[in-house]
């Protein structure tokens, strides 16, 4: 295991988080397939089709996290959420107007925040998180965690996340917790 000075963490726009799409697969494929997330090769696929269409979207932001030998060691994306995006919807209970709004700059939606279980508990994920985040120009940022991976709900609350309300971001996904981020 790396000490936590050796890992270098790069923020990464679309195209060079595109070109670097398999160390965000490694990452994703190794944490994901951890309970309580479970997710198998197929889900990997489809997870890695969307990433390279998100990777095209307008505002995308990656971080990726290496060792001193390259290899990867945490990862994070996502990009600011549209005016038509589907993520309120996902809400099992409804919110204002107000709080649904969005006009392609005001949400920054947190896709995805993971570290390989090797160099977890050195703060990683919060580098990840802050170097993502470094000079965004929204007023938000957005997410959904699962309801058993209590580890990372209690990062984002200590990170200042507050709970919005419960979602399901897929058709028979169990329910999820949104927590959103102030900026402001």
């Amino acid at each position: 295991m790396s000490p936590p000075e050796q890992i270098a963490v790069q923020r990464l726009d679309g195209p060079a988080a595109a070109g670097a799409e398999e160390a965000f697969r490694l990452v994703y494929a190794e944490t994901f397939a951890e309970p309580p997330y479970e997710e198998t090769g197929t889900e990997v696929a489809a997870a890695f089709r969307r990433f390279r269409s998100q990777t095209r979207k307008a505002g995308f932001r990656g971080a990726l996290a290496r060792a001193s030998d390259g290899e990867a060691a945490g990862m994070a994306y996502g990009h600011p959420l549209g005016p038509r995006t589907g993520w309120w919807e996902q809400l099992t209970e409804p919110v204002s107007d107000e709080m649904r709004y969005e006009d392609g700059r005001r949400t920054f939606g947190l896709m995805e925040l993971a570290v390989r279980a090797a160099w977890r508990g050195q703060g990683i994920a919060r580098r990840l998180h802050d170097a993502l985040l470094e000079g965004a120009e929204a007023e938000r940022i957005l997410l959904n965690v699962h309801p058993d991976s209590r580890a990372a709900a209690a990062a984002y609350r200590a990170w200042g996340y507050r709970r919005v309300g419960e979602a399901r971001p897929w058709p028979g996904a169990d329910p999820h917790e949104m927590m959103m981020l102030d900026l402001r």
